[in-house]
């Protein structure tokens, strides 16, 4: 099976499948989040429900705009660590789907990936909900290579690349006061 172009992957995103996704972490599977069919297969795969939110990457601020509250805090954050390895957790702008970040709060966690291929596939794509390539409770993937190992056919294609630090991003939810560190990545905060 050759690897996946972008352009591949654009389309079969658009169709509800499933893509894999290298970022500057931890090689990703993604779904278009507007595809309430893309992300119930994402949930599956993982093993987990909607329930456990799963963040969207996007491709720079302007993106990140269109889906969430951006607070002059949340804008400073931006400017300095993004694109990198902070998700964000925000207000969500507007009514998102049920399975898109966390109904009861009204927030959504958002990235942008210091990745070339991830951040090509956002330009082109728009936002992309984008959850690690590992069974809930197991190690991630590192690339393209294990991520197929894992996962085989049950995704359509997989672009190729390695995630980087091999940690999952740091999340920090900017809703409340003082911003909480959710999951201690390889970004720390000061």
């Amino acid at each position: 099976m050759h690897p996946f172009t972008v352009l591949e992957a654009v389309v079969a995103l658009n169709a509800g499948k499933l893509v894999g996704v290298p970022t500057d972490t931890v090689y990703g599977i993604a779904a278009y989040p507007w595809s309430e069919d893309g992300m119930n297969a994402l949930f599956d795969l993982k093993g987990r429900g909607p329930e456990h939110p799963v963040a969207l990457l996007v491709a720079d601020l302007q993106q990140a705009r269109e889906l969430c509250v951006i607070s002059e805090r949340a804008s400073r954050l931006a400017d300095r660590y993004w694109p990198g390895p902070l998700t964000m957790v925000l207000e969500a702008a507007r009514d998102l789907p049920a399975w898109i970040g966390d109904q009861a709060r009204g927030t959504v966690g958002v990235r942008v990936p210091q990745h070339p291929v991830a951040l090509e596939l956002l330009t082109i794509a728009g936002a992309l909900a984008v959850s690690s390539a590992n069974r809930s409770g197991e190690d991630p993937a590192v690339g393209d290579v294990d991520a197929r190992a894992i996962f085989g056919d049950s995704v359509i294609g997989y672009l190729a690349g390695e995630g980087g630090a091999g940690t999952a991003s740091t999340v920090l939810d900017v809703t409340t006061e003082p911003a909480t560190v959710l999951r201690q990545g390889p970004l720390v905060i000061d």
